[in-house]
C-alpha cells in the first residue's frame, strides 16, 4: 500500500503530538510498511483513510495499536553495567523506603534487573523497596509483567543471579525461563504516556531511569520531561540516562555526577 510524502508527514505529526516521538525521514521504509499494515487491518483502502480514522477518533483503540507499532523495543538485562553499580553504592545509602521510577520499562529486562541489583545489595528489599516500571508501549508492559523469556535474553545475567531469580522451563516450555515471584512483588507495571498531563502517582523517588528515551524526542520535549521529573524525586535523588543522551544543557534541573548518572539540583 503506497505511502506519500504528505501521508508520511502526517503520520509523523500525528505520532509526534501525541507521544513527542520524532519520526525522522529515514524512518520513511519503516513506516510504510506500518500504516500499510495497520490500515490492512482495520479494514480501510488507503493510508489516507487510515490516518483520517485516527484524527476523527482520538480516543479509539486504534491509537494504542499505531503508537505500538513506531515504539522500538530494544533492551536486554543489565544493559550499561556502570549504572547497576552506581545503583548499588547509591541505596546503601538511602533511607527507606526506595522508590525508583523506570519510566521506560519496555519488556521488562531493565525492572528486573533493578530488582535483582537492590536484592543483592540491600538485606530487606523486598519489603522495603519499589519499583514502578512504566512504557507507553501496552504490549511490551504487558509481556514485562509476565516475565517469561528466551534463553537468549538472559544470556546477559550472571549465572549465579540466573539460578537465584529465574525459574526454567520444562517439557513445552523447554527454553524458555520465567521470574521468581520475589522479583515480580518488587514492581508495579503500568502503560504510561510521558506527555500524558498527569502522571498517575504520588511516590517521591529516590531514581529514575530514563534510559535510551530521550533520543526519540525533540530537545523542547526532553527538556518538559526532565522538567517534571524533579519535582517527583527525593533531595539527592540520581537520573539514570543512556549512554548517548546528554542532558547537561538541557535544563538545570539535574548536574551530571557520573558517566551518564545526574543529580536532581536541589
Amino acid at each position: 500500500m503506497p505511502v506519500t510524502s504528505e501521508e508520511f508527514a502526517r503520520a509523523a505529526r500525528l505520532l509526534h503530538q501525541r507521544t513527542g516521538i520524532v519520526v525522522g525521514e529515514h524512518k520513511k521504509e519503516m513506516a510504510t510498511r506500518t500504516l500499510s499494515m495497520r490500515a490492512r487491518k482495520l479494514g480501510v483502502q488507503t493510508v489516507a483513510e487510515y490516518l483520517g480514522y485516527l484524527s476523527q477518533n482520538p480516543d479509539g483503540l486504534e491509537w494504542e495499536e499505531f503508537v505500538n507499532s513506531f515504539t522500538i523495543n530494544h533492551t536486554a538485562f543489565f544493559r550499561e553495567q556502570h549504572h547497576f553499580e552506581t545503583l548499588k553504592t547509591f541505596v546503601k545509602t538511602r533511607k527507606a523506603p526506595i522508590n525508583i521510577w523506570c519510566s521506560a520499562a519496555s519488556t521488562g529486562e531493565e525492572p528486573y534487573s533493578i530488582a535483582m541489583t537492590l536484592l543483592e545489595t540491600l538485606p530487606n528489599a523486598a519489603s522495603q523497596c519499589f519499583i514502578w516500571a512504566t512504557d507507553i508501549d501496552t504490549q511490551a508492559i504487558a509481556r514485562a509483567e509476565r516475565g517469561v523469556y528466551t534463553f537468549d535474553r538472559v544470556k546477559t545475567v550472571p549465572e549465579p543471579l540466573l539460578r537465584k531469580y529465574f525459574l526454567r522451563g520444562k517439557d513445552e516450555k523447554n527454553g524458555l525461563v520465567r521470574v521468581k515471584p520475589v522479583l515480580q512483588s518488587m514492581i508495579k507495571y503500568e502503560p504510561l504516556n510521558l506527555l500524558s498531563p498527569r502522571w498517575p502517582t504520588d511516590k517521591k523517588f529516590d531514581a529514575i531511569f530514563c534510559r535510551n528515551i530521550m533520543i526519540y524526542f525533540d530537545k523542547e520535549t526532553q527538556t518538559k520531561i526532565l522538567e517534571r521529573f524533579a519535582p517527583l524525586m527525593k533531595p539527592e535523588g540520581l537520573l539514570f540516562a543512556g549512554h548517548s543522551e546528554n542532558f547537561t544543557y538541557l535544563t538545570n534541573a539535574f548536574k551530571l555526577q557520573g558517566q551518564t548518572v545526574y543529580a536532581v539540583s536541589r
